[in-house]
C-alpha cells in the first residue's frame, strides 16, 4: 500500500498537488487529476488516518464504555449489540465509528476510563453500569469530553443521560401483581452499587407501600445479571422460609435460569410463583410464555447517538431538538407466567 509521498514520486509531482487532487480541490486541472485517481487506485494508497485525526484535532472514533465477564455479560449479551446497531446508524451519516471500549471485571472502572481519556482515544464517550456514585462523570466533565451515560447516578455534572424506565417498570409490575391477590413479593437485583438496582428497589417499595405492603429484606435478592444469577435466585427462593408467591426479575438473562432452577424442583412459573421479567431473544422460547417488559433498543441506541451528537460542536446544528435527558419506555408484554 502506498503513502502520499510514494504516490507523489510514482507520479513525479508535488506532495501538495496529489493532496488536493486526492481530496478534490478546484484548483487541480483535470488531466491532473485523473492521473492522481489512477494511481492512486493502482498503488493501493491508503490515507493516513493518523495524520489527518492530528491535523484536524478529532479522530472520528465515539467509544463506549462497558464492562466485560462472564459474572456481567453470562452466555452472551445481546442487549448491546441492538443499541449499537441503532448508533451505528446514526454516527455512519457522519462518516464517524464506534468502538467499544472494553474494561475488564478485574479492572478498576475509574482507571481505565484514566487511560482512554489520556489517549486521546475518542471524540466522545457513551458510559453504561453507571453506578449509585460515579467519578467516571466528573472526569470527563473536567476534561471537557462530549459525553451521555445510558444510566443514571447520584453523581450528576449536567451531563445528557438515557435510562430505562425502571421506575415505570416497578410501578406496572407491582400494580398487577397486587390486583392478583400476591402480598408477598420478591424481586432481583444486581449485585453491587450499579444505579438502576437502588432505582427498582426503591420504587418498588413506594408502590408496595401504597397497597399497605413491605418488602421483606430476605426478598430482596442479589444475582448476577446472567444465566447462572437466574439460577441461583431460584435456589434461594426454593430454601425461603416464607416463600414470596411471586417475584420481578430486573435482568433479562436471569429469567432463563430462573425458569431452570424452577423444573428442577418440580414448580411452574405462573401457577406455583408468579414471575414478571424482561424481554430477551432468548425468553420467546419459555414455557410458559413469559410476561415481561420490552424496550426498543435500537431506537434506544438512535437516541443515544442523536443526543451525544447534539453536544458536540461540529454536529450539533443536524440535532437542535434532540432530547438531552429520558426516561426510555418499556412495553409490558402479558403472557402467562403471572
Amino acid at each position: 500500500m502506498a503513502g502520499i509521498r510514494e504516490l507523489a514520486e510514482h507520479l513525479d509531482i508535488s506532495i501538495g498537488t496529489v493532496s488536493r487532487a486526492l481530496n478534490g480541490k478546484p484548483d487541480v486541472n483535470e488531466e491532473t487529476r485523473r492521473r492522481v485517481l489512477e494511481a492512486a487506485e493502482k498503488l493501493g494508497y491508503v490515507a493516513n488516518q493518523a495524520g489527518r485525526s492530528l491535523r484536524k484535532g478529532a479522530t472520528g472514533i465515539i467509544g463506549f464504555m462497558m464492562q466485560t465477564g462472564h459474572d456481567i455479560t453470562g452466555q452472551g449479551d445481546t442487549f448491546f449489540m441492538r443499541v449499537f446497531d441503532g448508533m451505528q446508524t446514526v454516527l455512519a451519516r457522519h462518516k464517524l465509528d464506534l468502538v467499544a471500549l472494553l474494561c475488564s471485571s478485574e479492572e478498576d472502572p475509574d482507571a481505565y476510563l484514566k487511560r482512554i481519556v489520556a489517549r486521546g482515544f475518542a471524540d466522545g464517550i457513551i458510559l453504561s453500569a453507571t453506578r449509585h456514585q460515579d467519578p467516571r462523570f466528573e472526569l470527563l466533565h473536567k476534561t471537557k469530553i462530549p459525553f451521555i451515560t445510558l444510566g443514571r447516578s447520584q453523581t450528576d455534572v449536567g451531563q445528557p443521560w438515557y435510562d430505562l424506565d425502571f421506575e415505570g417498570m416497578a410501578e406496572d409490575a407491582i400494580e398487577r401483581l397486587v390486583a392478583r391477590g400476591h402480598k408477598r413479593i420478591a424481586i432481583s437485583r444486581p449485585h453491587g452499587d450499579i444505579n438502576l438496582g437502588h432505582v427498582f428497589e426503591n420504587h418498588c417499595r413506594v408502590v408496595l407501600a401504597r397497597h399497605g405492603l413491605e418488602l421483606d429484606p430476605a426478598h430482596v435478592y442479589r444475582s448476577g445479571p446472567n444465566e447462572p444469577g437466574g439460577y441461583h435466585v431460584a435456589q434461594q427462593v426454593m430454601k425461603s422460609r416464607d416463600r414470596p408467591t411471586a417475584i420481578i426479575l430486573l435482568n433479562e438473562a436471569t429469567v432463563v435460569g430462573f425458569y431452570r432452577g424452577l423444573q428442577e424442583v418440580g414448580l411452574k412459573p405462573g401457577k406455583d410463583i408468579a414471575v414478571i421479567g424482561q424481554y430477551s431473544p432468548q425468553a420467546q422460547f419459555l414455557h410458559p410464555v413469559l410476561t415481561c417488559f420490552r424496550p426498543d433498543l435500537r431506537g434506544l441506541g438512535i437516541a443515544l447517538a442523536e443526543s451525544l451528537l447534539a453536544t458536540m460542536p461540529d454536529f450539533a446544528h443536524h440535532y437542535p431538538d434532540a432530547v438531552r435527558r429520558r426516561l426510555w419506555p418499556m412495553i409490558l408484554i402479558e403472557g402467562e407466567s403471572d
